[in-house]
């Protein structure tokens, strides 16, 4: 079991941070134990990288993507039963999908779009620079915020299939349930706003909040 290490005070707060970068910074600042260390930041896009850049540079550490994404529910885009990994592994939410009742080509179907995607986001953003060794070094996994946890659970067996040492997760805001999904499996997370209830948004923790553009992203990587 990993260790949890949260800001008491902001438990079960909306609104607590301004904006991405803000929470970066707040998170960068947290994580300051690993700062000019072997450690690498690796953040998922899109909402992520904001947030990821600003940790690396709080804590000057390199920086770099990891591409997973959620697979959608037909009938519902914003939420997902599961995620992909950058070498098109589908990592399944069996306990979701025996409730929503999807026939096996709905499945397949949705599973099939999503390794698509992320093909096309990894062309895009990583421009087929092949990813590293990790060669047991820390690595930190960095995104805006953890709902179901899927997304960020794809991310870290990827990581650990490619010789990561220590796996840390480091979010603004996460769900309960994300992080009973994800504790047992890292070393440690680093979550500043945790929320409790049956219904979480990663959106509410934030003042302002918006897509991220695929040009913003590109943007971030160049800086």
């Amino acid at each position: 079991m990993g260790r949890l290490i949260e800001e008491p005070l902001l438990r079960d707060r909306v609104q607590v941070f301004r904006d991405r970068k803000e929470a970066g910074r707040l998170l960068g600042q947290k994580l300051s134990p690993y700062g000019g260390t072997d450690s690498c930041v690796f953040a998922i896009p899109a909402g992520g990288v904001p947030v990821g850049k600003e940790v690396s540079r709080i804590l000057d550490l390199p920086f770099d993507l990891i591409v997973v994404r959620k697979i959608q529910i037909p009938y519902n885009p914003e939420a997902g039963f599961g995620a992909v990994t950058p070498d098109g592994e589908a990592i399944l939410n069996e306990e979701l999908l025996s409730y929503l009742h999807l026939s096996e080509e709905q499945v397949e179907e949705a599973i099939s779009r999503t390794k698509e995607k992320v093909k096309e986001r990894e062309a895009l953003f990583r421009k087929g620079r092949p990813f590293p060794d990790l060669g047991g070094r820390t690595v930190i996994l960095v995104d805006d915020g953890l709902a179901s946890g899927y997304t960020m659970l794809a991310a870290v067996l990827f990581v650990q299939r490619k010789g990561a040492g220590k796996v840390v997760i480091a979010v603004p805001t996460a769900s309960d349930r994300a992080i009973e999904t994800l504790l047992p499996r890292v070393d440690e997370i680093y979550c500043l706003n945790l929320r409790g209830g049956p219904v979480f948004a990663v959106a509410d923790a934030y003042e302002r909040w918006y897509d991220i553009s695929d040009q913003e992203v590109l943007s971030l990587i160049e800086e």
